[in-house]
Formats: C-alpha cells, sequence, structure tokens
C-alpha cells in the first residue's frame, strides 16, 4: 500500500445547522488524532503466577485532537471561536485517509494563537471527545 499524504487529515467543525454540513478548519499544517482506552486491573491474589489482569470492554475511550497551523480568520475560525467562548460542545469530523472518518462531540480543550514580527499569525486547537464516536472505514 503506498504512503498517505499528512495534508488530507482534516479536522472539520459542524456548522450547527440542519440538515448539517462540516467545514474544514483552514490553515490546519499538522493535525494528530489519539485514540486512549483506559485500562482496568483486575489483578487479584488468584491471578496465574502474580501477573497483571485487565478487564476487557471496561475501559473508558476517549480521542484527543490537536491541530496545529496558519491563522487564517476563515469562516471555520469564526465557528470555532463561538464554540469556544459559548462553552458548547459541538459536533466534530476527523478524516484519516486509508483509515476512514470519526464523528462526534468534542469540547475544545486548549485553543490558541501566536506569532513572531517577521512571521505567520498561527493556530493551535486542542479538542477533547465529549461523547461517543461513530467510526467509517474508507471503503
Amino acid at each position: 500500500m503506498a504512503g498517505q499524504r499528512g495534508r488530507d487529515v482534516l479536522i472539520k467543525i459542524s456548522d450547527g445547522g440542519a440538515p448539517e454540513s462540516f467545514v474544514t478548519l483552514a490553515g490546519i499544517r499538522s493535525s494528530e488524532l489519539e485514540l486512549n482506552q483506559q485500562p482496568v486491573d483486575a489483578t487479584s491474589a488468584e491471578s496465574p503466577a502474580g501477573w497483571r489482569e485487565l478487564l476487557a470492554g471496561a475501559g473508558v475511550k476517549s480521542m484527543r485532537v490537536r491541530g496545529r497551523g496558519l491563522f487564517k480568520d476563515a469562516a471555520s475560525d469564526a465557528r470555532m471561536r463561538a464554540v469556544f467562548f459559548a462553552g458548547e460542545i459541538a459536533r466534530w469530523q476527523l478524516i484519516v485517509p486509508g483509515l476512514g472518518r470519526f464523528t462526534g462531540a468534542f469540547q475544545i480543550a486548549q485553543l490558541s494563537w501566536g506569532g513572531t514580527h517577521d512571521g505567520e499569525a498561527t493556530l493551535s486547537v486542542e479538542l477533547q471527545s465529549a461523547g461517543e464516536l461513530v467510526f467509517g472505514a474508507t471503503p
């Protein structure tokens, strides 16, 4: 299988409308999606030879998403700012080519802007999952 282009990893925010549509965050240069599953330790005095045992299917699942890039002040940025300042939990779509699409509720955990006197303005965002995510594999 051929490699996938990093620029095709997309972070999209819902417009909040009905029907719902998703808008790609403008200016993002790097994206990172991290799935987590917290293990539940089920080790006891009866565990074979004292080895740790984990309880299958009992851990808390979560996803963290980070995006960094250029600040474009696009419509997607305005929507993201409004969601952040209102403290909303919005629906997002995360697309990984060759893998699939995650859709669900996320809260903006961190939002920042920066820049230097001789460079471009930058944007950084971190999302934390806030409910069940739906995954659709790439056909």
